[in-house]
């Protein structure tokens, strides 16, 4: 039978426990939210590829073919310098190709390039020599990530769940097929920041949808499907570059889908969760009762009741607790120093795991082998990660299954840089390990920072710190720049940073569970102790 904190306030824990934790309904639209997900795995590592690095060499006219080609054959060793001739060449000394016909100590500045392949921005837009311009891009995706956060988290709380995920996921998909006709480098940087501002909402918008939708006991579980499906996206991403290497044909091909998802009005409903905290409960009780239906579940009486009394709506619609003004409800989560607390050390998590997570990511397609390959094992090694998760965080709890990952992943990368050079084997299961635990934090971290917020700015706050956290994706493309300085370095700062987040584990709450707060009150007493029948201050469900 279900329980309610007031004998006409409904809980939600409770009535998805009589509907089922993850019934045919949930089923249903989890199975259409994960190709929304799929699609944002899909989009992450889209870049990596159409930016990817080509090798090139300085044209040199006097000894070129029609077309030109790549391979020099002898020539080279007298017409370019022992660098290799990426950005200079030896200067003529008169107008032939041969062992005589270029000084030996003096150089020329390059002009012009061939390319060995032309598949990326790099040949397209002749960006030989600007390798700064070619990692922006990165940087450039990131920073589109950073403002799409707080404007679809606006959305997503005031406007609806449902209407936050169609939106993002049809306009990534305009976004990125106006992109694949970029017709100059400067164009094709603004439609990425374009992209990523209106699409890299999808993700988070459909996860918290997702979430609201399932009983406490299923949250972990259906939490880690979703990660999972998001590292097959960015598995998918490399398959398809793989086969349709062109940057043009690999954006239309993976975006143009995208605009189907405008069909998603007809198939996906608005989180039961939001309506009730926007006092719509007859939009609410018509939903749950399709629910029930679906899965063939009868609601308890008491539950019924609530439903469909109409005095209960009236009055939660005035409930200045489920009702209140923006303004009014930014003034409580400032003044409330439990919350702010929570805020500033879900933020540090955030900013490291975004960059390990993104570090990691971005470095892989540089690894000796096939680069396509390479990012395929460090995206699947993410589904590992993933399943301990599954594994751990209901048996251990958040915080002891979080705060492990965090200190496990940062002794592996600080421990890399220390490996002889000859033990290629022993560096690689390091790498591997910082990324599966890097991975199983960050899924877990996205059920373990919506649980310690309430429902009235879940997402508000949730996007607040993943806005936050986007500082290290913003930085992780330009980490390669620092093994000029020390090779190992960036992986000092990724173990350091990763050691760190997992000691402030100590600060929050244990969530294991609690059933997710609707009030500040109610997110503020998680961590108070068990009293009256509650656990940790807050009334569970059975």
């Amino acid at each position: 039978m279900s329980r309610s904190t007031r004998s006409n306030e409904l809980d939600m824990d409770a009535v998805w426990g009589e509907l089922g934790q993850f019934g045919r309904y949930q089923v249903t639209i989890y199975l259409s939210i994960l190709i929304s997900i799929l699609f944002s795995g899909i989009y992450l590592g889209q870049y990596i590829f159409a930016t990817g690095a080509v090798q090139y060499r300085c044209k040199v006219p006097e000894c070129e073919v029609s077309p030109p080609e790549f391979d020099t054959d002898f020539w080279g060793v007298w017409a370019l310098p022992e660098s290799g001739g990426r950005c200079d060449r030896l200067r003529p000394v008169g107008g032939g190709c041969g062992p005589g016909s270029f000084h030996a100590n003096e150089t020329l500045t390059c002009d012009s390039w061939v390319y060995e392949r032309d598949h990326t921005i790099v040949a397209e837009f002749d960006l030989a020599c600007e390798e700064w311009k070619r990692t922006l891009v990165g940087t450039i995706h990131s920073a589109g990530v950073f403002m799409a956060l707080p404007i679809t988290a606006f959305i997503s709380d005031n406007y609806g769940r449902r209407t936050a995920l169609i939106m993002t996921a049809v306009a990534a998909g305009v976004a990125g097929v106006a992109r694949a006709f970029s017709n100059s480098y400067v164009l094709y940087v603004v439609l990425e920041f374009v992209e990523a501002t209106v699409g890299a909402g999808a993700y988070s918008t459909g996860f918290i949808l997702a979430l609201e939708m399932v009983g406490v006991n299923r949250r972990v579980l259906g939490g880690n499907i979703i990660s999972s499906t998001f590292a097959l996206g960015q598995v998918v991403v490399a398959l398809t570059a793989w086969a349709f290497p062109y940057w043009r044909t690999l954006t239309l091909i993976i975006y143009a889908p995208s605009i189907l998802f405008i069909l998603y009005i007809f198939v996906i409903e608005e989180s039961v969760r939001w309506l009730i905290s926007k006092g719509r409960k007859k939009e609410a009780a018509k939903i749950i009762f399709k629910a029930a239906a679906i899965n063939n579940k009868k609601l308890s009486p008491e539950t019924i009741k609530i439903l469909n009394d109409e005095s209960v709506v009236e009055e939660e619609t005035k409930s200045p607790v489920k009702e209140l003004p923006k303004k009014s409800l930014a003034v409580q989560v400032l003044r409330s120093k439990t919350i702010m607390t929570r805020l500033c050390v879900c933020c540090f998590w955030w900013i490291t795991l975004t960059f390990v997570y993104y570090g990691l990511s971005i470095n892989s397609v540089s690894l000796a082998g096939n680069s396509y390959v390479n990012y395929i094992l460090t995206s699947l090694v993410e589904i590992p990660g993933y399943c301990l998760s599954v594994l751990t965080m209901d048996r251990f709890g958040r915080k002891a299954s979080i705060m492990t990952a965090f200190i496990v992943c940062g002794l592996s990368l600080v421990g890399l840089p220390f490996v002889p050079e000859n033990i290629i084997w022993l560096q690689t299961t390091l790498n591997m390990i910082g990324k599966l635990c890097i991975s199983m934090a960050f899924s877990s971290i996205y059920i373990y920072t919506s649980e310690l917020f309430p429902t009235e700015a879940r997402h508000t706050l949730l996007g607040a710190c993943s806005m936050i956290g986007r500082i290290g994706s913003l930085v992780a493309p330009q980490t390669p720049l620092l093994m000029t300085y020390m090779e190992s370095l960036p992986y000092l700062i990724f173990g350091i940073m990763a050691c760190t987040s997992g000691l402030l584990m100590l600060l929050t709450p244990e969530t294991l569970r609690v059933k997710l707060p609707d009030t500040i009150e109610q997110a503020e007493n998680i961590s108070k102790k068990p009293q009256n029948g509650t656990l940790n201050g807050v009334v569970t469900s059975t």
